[in-house]
């Protein structure tokens, strides 16, 4: 069962803070979460049903930290269509 801990942040790049224009929000998770977990996960805790999620998975990056190599963490990104009435407090967890 996912929890509101299970959601790591809110993304806001160039690109996502586009799409909240029109209604879509991009939700950075834990790598074990799923689309039916999320979408109880907003019921429970924000009181309204996605309209439709889209996920996708996204590996960590190969870098060099301090000259050995090492890799960025996996996470999982979900695209959240929210209903037009639907308000959501700023995510700090």
């Amino acid at each position: 069962m996912a929890d509101i801990t299970d959601i790591k942040s809110m993304l806001y790049t160039e690109k996502s803070l586009s799409m909240q224009e029109s209604g879509i929000m991009v939700v950075q998770t834990s790598s074990k979460v799923t689309k039916n977990q999320l979408k109880q996960v907003f019921k429970d805790y924000f009181g309204f049903t996605p309209l439709r999620i889209n996920s996708l998975r996204q590996e960590g990056k190969v870098k060099r930290f301090k000259g050995k190599l090492g890799q960025r963490n996996s996470f999982k990104k979900f695209y959240v269509k929210v209903p037009e009435d639907a308000k959501i407090p700023s995510l700090s967890v």
